[in-house]
Parts: structure tokens; C-alpha cells; sequence
């Protein structure tokens, strides 16, 4: 994975960008807390060790995480749906999940992660291009289209794998919302140099226009969603970064948000 850094400069006149972004720090430090406090971090002794945190965390996604059979149906899924699903874990029965509200979960499944690497690999992401596009368009409307996208980008995934092995399988991460900023970057600031780390030029740091990483990255994973395997839900990817991309081309010609 490269790691990507723009320039976090006023594109008019070259001033550094004020005030600081509020938002994409507290989303950073929300998806944090929820993930540290969960079972998938393994530090809450409340979760138990071994199998029985691994169990935890089957239930715990199950749980609040977002699964496409439920959005469309708008129903949780029994016990039994559950067990049915794609790569269950073994030894670990399902379990109901009552009074869960699917339409919320959408929101839930975005602050849920697998593991250190998937958490780490989206913050990473948000911090680098969040601070640009939530001045751009202001920390309350920045909020909304943040959580607007990963929810967007959630029921795309659901309406195109209905019927499909994947329909139970369930969405956890920020990745569709995240998407969705780097759309938007990329509609706001297409020339902005980018500096990144080339892993096959012995990680060698290079500037590109961010056109081109961010179009690389998105071709990227197009191809993956009709060649990579399961685990990964690619098209979560590519529905967030079309649906940021769209909402930004309806913003520009109109001047950034500035605080009073």
C-alpha cells in the first residue's frame, strides 16, 4: 500500500489551511475507541481470550455490523440465517440478534473494524485527505456527506450482491465512506501534488498529481471487484468514491466554507 500525502495548502494562494479539522479527528478518534474497546482488538478482558474472543467478535460484528440481507429486507436475520452465511467460524454458533434496527447498523458498521491493519489502513487514508475535503465544505456538511456516503455505498453493495453468496456476509469498516472522501478530493483538487512512497523503487518518495494516484487507486479496485477473492467487499470501494466524486462536481463553482 502507498501512502499518500497532498498538500494541505489554500490552492489560491498558497497560505496554510485554517482552522483545524475537527471532524476528521474525532471520526479518527471515535473509529479508535470503538475498535480498542471491541473484541477484534483483543485488550477488553470482557471479551475472554482465545476461542472465546474470537466467538465474541462473530457476534459482535453480527451484531452492529451491516449485513446486505438485512438492509433490503429491513429485517435482522435468525439465528439459523445467520449460521448459513459465507465463512462462518468455526465452533462458534450464531446467535439472534433482537431489536437490531438495520437501517442503523448501516451507520454502526462504519466504526467496526477487523483488525489492526484494516483500522490503520483507513485512518491512514482519512487523516492524509479528510482535513482538505472537511474544509472545503465545512465540518457539519462534511459530517453528513461523510456518513451519507458510507451508508450510500452500503445498500449499493447489498442491492448488487442480492441473491449472491455474499448477501449474509457481513460490511464492517469505514471503507465505503472513506471512499467517499477520496472522491471528493480528487473532484476538488485534481493537480494537487502528491507525494507517494513506491514500494517497487525501494520506497522512494515521489510526487504525482493526485489525478493520477487517486485514478490508479480507483481502477485498482475496479479491476479487484471482478477479480479478487472474498474478504475484501471492492465494490463497497468503488460505489463510495463515485458517490463523493458526483457530490463534489454539484460544489464546484461554489466558493469553500469559511469559518466565521
Amino acid at each position: 500500500m502507498a501512502l499518500v500525502a497532498p498538500d494541505h495548502t489554500d490552492a489560491r494562494d498558497g497560505r496554510p489551511a485554517v482552522p483545524a479539522p475537527a471532524v476528521t479527528y474525532a471520526l479518527i478518534a471515535l473509529n479508535t475507541l470503538v475498535f480498542l474497546l471491541g473484541p477484534a482488538a483483543g485488550l477488553n478482558p470482557l471479551y475472554g481470550t482465545g476461542q472465546a474472543r474470537i466467538c465474541a467478535e462473530q457476534r459482535y460484528e453480527q451484531r452492529w455490523g451491516a449485513v446486505p440481507a438485512e438492509l433490503l429486507t429491513g429485517h435482522p436475520l435468525t439465528a439459523e440465517q445467520l449460521a448459513d452465511g459465507p465463512d462462518p467460524v468455526p465452533g462458534c454458533p450464531a446467535a439472534p440478534t433482537p431489536g437490531k434496527h438495520p437501517a442503523v447498523s448501516a451507520l454502526t458498521g462504519l466504526f467496526l473494524h477487523a483488525g489492526w491493519l484494516h483500522l490503520l489502513g483507513n485512518l491512514l487514508f482519512l487523516h492524509v485527505f479528510g482535513p482538505t475535503v472537511e474544509r472545503r465544505l465545512g465540518r457539519a456538511r462534511y459530517l453528513l456527506f461523510y456518513l451519507a456516503a458510507g451508508s450510500l455505498a452500503s445498500y449499493g453493495f447489498a442491492l448488487a450482491e442480492a441473491h449472491s453468496p455474499g448477501f449474509t456476509r457481513v460490511l464492517i469498516g469505514a471503507s465505503g465512506a472513506i471512499s467517499g472522501v477520496l472522491g471528493a478530493y480528487l473532484r476538488f483538487h485534481p493537480k494537487a501534488r502528491v507525494t507517494t512512497l513506491v514500494p517497487l523503487l525501494l520506497f522512494l518518495p515521489l510526487r504525482f498529481p493526485a489525478w493520477l494516484v487517486l485514478g490508479l487507486w480507483f481502477a485498482l479496485q475496479w479491476w479487484s471487484v471482478h477479480s479478487a477473492g472474498p474478504g475484501v467487499a471492492y465494490l463497497v470501494h468503488v460505489i463510495g468514491f463515485s458517490a463523493g466524486f458526483l457530490y463534489a462536481c454539484t460544489m464546484v463553482g461554489h466558493p469553500p466554507r469559511r469559518p466565521r
